[in-house]
């Protein structure tokens, strides 16, 4: 690991962004771009390149020298490559955000001015909607299926029909721009390094919620996403990536009952997948244009074995958790209930309503 940019030791700097890049130079323009058009000071600009081969590390040294870059020999993906930053930051607030993004001028400042006035808030979420289309909701937030399947909260619908608060509770926020505490993390710990990516980001919020932490989504603090420009939008890869993690983040953090409640809602789950890809209905219409729905079958069937197979280290990891939780299985019960995600919402097959 090779690192450019020595760390503020001054004390100027209260927020870190940490960047995580693999391949992106074509989307780093515009996301650096705006980070430097902020209208607060006493930030610092971290991006992890994840062993890239399309000349990003150069770029970004040539391009954008105030940034301090963490350059990594191999892609060591989502999880990982932010841990690596997060080591390397000095702000008492860590932020991270997507590299096939764009900030508000303001972003940052609203997004510090909500974690300061919400001091039991260990995570802030942002209003994450399209890079094209800024009426568009990408993610207010997360909700989160019985199986532990998560989505962004009001995906899809148009921000103009909402009437939100300037600040709301939500479960959990998305990687993709979030806000996290320093103090929280000392607590829970980073992400985990064992998902590579996806998953990660309810790992951690659900960790923080059982410490006894709050998490809150500052509406006013906007980020443009392109959404899914890494691995693909429903990729073979992220697919199987997505059906082992959730697996272990259940078996990491979910009350008992929804552990032992696991192969039966994965079970119901897979059955609304695969009634999507027959009716060609949202996800299943989208694993149709690649040809055939095979490739997403066996991907699905190769994240289930390999979640099999690194259960007795998850459920090592959720003795260590749950030992110093904070929070009751009761009360967490009642957040996921609250902030609950059907299967149809999950898969596009119908349009969520209410709030969070």
């Amino acid at each position: 690991m090779l690192i450019r940019g020595a760390p503020d030791t001054g004390g100027s700097v209260r927020v870190s962004v940490v960047i995580v890049n693999w391949n992106g130079r074509h989307h780093l323009e515009a996301c650096l771009g705006s980070l430097f058009q902020q209208t607060m000071a006493g930030y610092e600009v971290i991006l992890v390149d994840n062993g890239s081969h399309d000349g990003s590390a150069a770029y970004v040294a040539a391009s954008f020298p105030q940034v301090r870059l963490v350059n990594l020999a191999e892609n060591m993906g989502f999880a990982t490559g932010n841990n690596r930053g997060i080591e390397q930051a000095c702000g008492e607030y860590i932020v991270t955000l997507n590299n096939d993004t764009r900030v508000a001028p303001d972003w940052l400042e609203t997004l510090v001015d909500v974690a300061d006035r919400y001091p039991q808030a260990g995570m802030v979420g942002c209003r994450i909607c399209g890079f094209d289309d800024s009426d568009v909701i990408d993610s207010l937030g997360l909700k989160i299926c019985s199986d532990g399947m998560s989505r962004g909260s009001f995906r899809n619908r148009r921000w103009s029909s909402l009437r939100l608060e300037e600040v709301e509770e939500i479960l959990l926020p998305s990687a993709c721009a979030a806000l996290y505490k320093r103090a929280m993390l000392d607590e829970t710990g980073y992400f985990d390094d064992d998902f590579f990516a996806y998953a990660e980001d309810t790992d951690l919020g659900l960790r923080g919620r059982l410490a006894g932490w709050d998490a809150v989504l500052a509406t006013e603090a906007v980020v443009y996403h392109k959404y899914s420009q890494t691995a693909g939008r429903l990729s073979s890869f992220k697919v199987r990536l997505v059906e082992r993690n959730h697996f272990w983040m259940v078996l990491k953090t979910f009350p008992l009952r929804f552990v032992i409640a696991l192969p039966v809602t994965t079970t119901v789950r897979w059955f609304e997948q695969w009634r999507s890809i027959r009716r060609k209905q949202g996800t299943g219409a989208e694993a149709l244009q690649q040809g055939s729905a095979w490739p997403m079958i066996l991907a699905t069937l190769q994240g289930a074995g390999e979640a099999l197979a690194g259960s007795p280290g998850m459920l090592r990891k959720r003795r260590y958790i749950m030992r110093r939780r904070k929070v009751t299985s009761q009360a967490l019960s009642a957040l996921l209930q609250r902030y609950h995600l059907s299967f149809r919402e999950l898969l596009d097959q119908v349009t969520p309503t209410g709030g969070d």
